[in-house]
């Protein structure tokens, strides 16, 4: 039988949240629930206290430490929040890190078979969930334990009786409340995240084809589809809602029976004479602030819940590439120059349907190919065969170097723009690159006028997913990040797509040009999809894709 919790333990050691920055941020909750739970406490001795007309000197310790503790109290929640989100936001980067670079590593066709919104939720939504199981989960339950101590540590001198009653009555809000709330999570969090991912492929798909979708007349059938699906979401999150109240509901019952017990034991230490009236007070009063941190249980037991699911499919993303266990080895060093073949290839989303038949090609170092053929026809599903993206249906794929993904650099038409700086768009595929190099690459796609207009240069914010730039400044932002990658074998997919058509022509052949004029280097082997076979130029080989099936 396989270890449930394993995912989870993985994704935590992959967080790499070091000890010490937990352990403060622990100690920072714990202060902020300490000071309540002494402000409390000092304040229910100093108003029974008061009722008796003491001296008013024997008060003023009681009232400076009402204002002391008042103080205390927001200082020790600001710091809390700070450390606790400092820990959670470190830790979610070091797990997108991790991931980015297990997922680098598959050699398998996994990740193009998942829908587009389906990946994006994972790897934003599922690491949000364990940032979160750091503050919402583990911070929490170690403070709930230490306070348990405080409380318990505090009734105990002035009732036996009373200290055994709040015993009983944490052991209910800190255990039973917890247990049925993680269950009531674990049975329902598959259903309501599964429907999570449905709802933002559907957005997606909609956002990103709203035109074609209505130019086909397929728009209304995909706003009823997103619909649909935003009610099922909407359902799970009802029947979610439904237990994890009635386990809430514990906390408050609780409640009652540490006051009830609270009370009969004030009662009878009153009768008796063996306590004084401020302690009377605190034995009253206390009762109510004892529960602050068990409170949050609930809802602790709920977020693991949610990030044992979230670790669970994270675990089965990044599949064998990578254990979770923390940053995957980097990959060697991407070879200087590689060959390219194909034997009896069969490439194609169907089985019955393949797009592409029994094709051999054999590219050697610095040899140029145009492909060609109508919409549909296969041109993109060869050019991430041959990348390594997807299996083949048939016959292999192979290089001279370590790996196709060592070797091979895709320039996909619906490539990424990340909501940063042009030149972090830039230096994602090569973390050295310096700032000549990036307006060097940016020049030779025939960007440099843009540039200047830029407002900050090359530490202009551009915005997410390529949304404030046009669609050929950002064909060729893409281009720009290909070409300076200068990796061994190059596959370019429609690059000069939204481009007028001289400029697009003039850009096609410094591609497929080898020498001084070309954009990459002569030893790179580049292959390029292309809907202008006249734009080629002549001496470049062109490979012919069939007609649509």
């Amino acid at each position: 039988m396989t270890d449930q919790a394993a995912p989870l333990r993985r994704a935590e050691r992959a967080l790499a949240i070091p000890p010490a920055r937990l352990l403060a941020a622990v100690l920072a909750a714990v202060a902020t629930l300490g000071s309540a739970f002494a402000l409390a406490a000092v304040s229910a001795y100093l108003v029974t206290r008061a009722w008796t007309m003491p001296p008013v000197l024997d008060l003023t310790v009681a009232v400076v430490a009402v204002r002391a503790l008042g103080v205390s109290r927001g200082v020790f929640r600001w710091l809390e929040r700070m450390l606790t989100h400092d820990v959670a936001l470190r830790g979610v980067v070091a797990l997108r890190t991790s991931l980015f670079t297990a997922l680098a590593s598959r050699t398998d066709d996994a990740l193009t078979r998942l829908r587009r919104g389906e990946l994006l939720a994972r790897l934003g939504d599922d690491a949000q969930e364990l940032g979160d199981h750091v503050i919402k989960a583990i911070v929490p339950a170690l403070v709930a334990a230490v306070m348990l101590v405080v409380v318990l540590a505090t009734f105990a001198p002035l009732s036996v009786s009373a200290t055994a009653a709040m015993a009983a009555s944490l052991l209910l809000a800190a255990v039973a409340a917890p247990y049925f709330a993680h269950r009531a999570a674990a049975l329902t969090e598959q259903a309501v995240l599964t429907t999570r991912g449905d709802v933002t492929s559907h957005s997606l798909e909609i956002l990103d084809d709203a035109t074609s979708l209505r130019v086909d007349g397929r728009l209304e059938t995909a706003l009823a589809r997103l619909a649909a699906a935003q009610s099922a979401h909407d359902a799970a999150i009802d029947r979610a809602a439904r237990p994890a109240a009635l386990a809430a509901a514990a906390v408050p019952a609780s409640m009652v029976l540490a006051v009830t017990g609270s009370l009969l034991a004030a009662g009878a230490a009153w009768t008796a004479g063996d306590l004084s009236a401020g302690q009377i007070g605190v034995l009253l009063l206390l009762p109510l602030s004892s529960f602050e941190a068990a409170t949050a249980l609930p809802a602790a037991a709920t977020q693991h819940a949610r990030s044992r699911a979230a670790a669970e499919r994270l675990d089965a993303l990044i599949g064998e590439g990578g254990e979770g266990d923390g940053p995957a080895p980097v990959p060697a060093e991407r070879p200087a120059t590689a060959s390219l073949t194909a034997r009896d290839l069969t490439a194609g989303w169907s089985p019955d349907a393949p797009c592409v038949r029994g094709l051999d090609l054999d590219l050697a170092p610095g040899s140029r190919l145009a492909v060609v053929g109508p919409s549909g026809s296969g041109k993109s599903t060869l050019l991430a065969t041959l990348a390594g993206l997807l299996a083949p249906l048939g016959g292999e794929v192979s290089t001279d170097a370590a790996s196709l993904r060592e070797a091979v650099t895709m320039f996909a038409e619906d490539g990424h723009v990340f909501a940063t700086t042009l030149r972090e768009n830039l230096r994602v595929v090569r973390g050295d690159l310096t700032d000549e190099e990036a307006l060097a690459a940016l020049a030779a796609v025939g960007l440099d006028d843009w540039l200047a207009t830029l407002p900050h240069g090359l530490d202009t914010m551009l915005g997410p997913d390529g949304t404030t730039v046009s669609g050929g400044e950002r064909r060729r932002l893409l281009l720009a990040r290909a070409v300076v990658r200068r990796g061994p074998v190059l596959l370019l997919d429609e690059p000069t797509e939204h481009l007028d058509t001289a400029r697009g022509d003039a850009l096609l052949a410094a591609l497929l040009t080898p020498g001084d004029e070309s954009l990459v280097p002569a030893s790179s082997t580049v292959v390029v999809v292309t809907h202008r076979p006249e734009a080629v130029p002549a001496d470049t080989p062109v490979l012919r894709i069939g007609e649509p099936r």
